[in-house]
């Protein structure tokens, strides 16, 4: 069978291309991050949002999160924006008066209509207000509702629900000889570790464990290491240098 062929009349309006690309009907201002433009028809400008903010103030209102800034451009103009994340699944969101907190590697694009902010949660980012936004996810995404327990790296984030706790499953730490010895080195699996939801709200999920790196992470915890003493931070090499080696084995 052949495939389609597209032109900029016949690309989906704010719709799928297929489960793995989506056609953005650009008419303003989007905020999309690094890498994720596979092509566009039109007049369409990208500036990374550091330039962006210093020349339009609507851009720092819009976006603040330090952590993840250096990671997204403004998309500016008309034409036809086609997005995409190496395979994964790419499906739109709209949110309507709400708030809403997504991993940060996970978040594809929104409108100019939402705000971003840094969530109090390492690796993930909030939306607020009402708008559009694009998000990927290894295989389906899976909506439920709490009281629930996450496997961390399965979750792909929640609405309209407080911020969730960790919780620690001592015993099958205890029961389990080598996730002891990983908890000592920092790794952890959803059998020990869990983000725990209560109150009323929506958890999505992804199909699969596997995650994306998230770079912007490590600058994070480079800027928290100021804090240390000189030898607490030798200690913390140490486990490091340990953590890397183990896991090259």
């Amino acid at each position: 069978m052949m495939e389609q062929t597209y032109n900029p009349m016949t690309l989906p309006s704010n719709d799928n291309v297929n489960a793995y690309s989506f056609s953005v009907d650009l008419n303003g201002q989007w905020f999309i991050t690094k890498g994720a433009m596979i092509a566009y028809y039109g007049n369409i400008t990208f500036q990374a949002v550091t330039a962006f903010a210093s020349a339009q103030a609507w851009v720092a209102a819009k976006f603040s999160s330090p952590v993840y800034i250096h990671d997204w451009v403004v998309a500016e103009g008309q034409g036809k924006l086609i997005l995409g994340d190496r395979g994964f699944d790419i499906n739109s969101y709209t949110l309507e008066d709400g708030n809403l907190t997504i991993k940060a590697n996970n978040l594809l694009a929104f409108d100019s209509n939402l705000e971003l902010k840094q969530s109090i949660v390492p690796g993930f980012v909030t939306l607020i207000g009402s708008g559009i936004f694009l998000a990927s996810s290894n295989g389906p995404v899976i909506f439920v509702e709490p009281p629930f327990r996450a496997d961390p790296e399965a979750l792909l984030g929640w609405a309209d629900v407080p911020s969730p706790s960790v919780h620690h499953d001592a015993e099958w730490m205890t029961r389990s000889i080598m996730a002891s010895v990983q908890g000592a080195f920092g790794r952890a699996s959803g059998e020990e570790k869990q983000y725990d939801f209560t109150g009323q709200g929506t958890i999505l999920l992804q199909s699969s464990e596997a995650v994306r790196r998230d770079n912007a992470l490590m600058r994070l915890v480079e800027s928290q290491t100021d804090l240390l003493a000189p030898h607490q931070a030798g200690q913390l090499g140490q486990r490091l240098v340990a953590r890397a080696q183990q896991a090259n084995q």
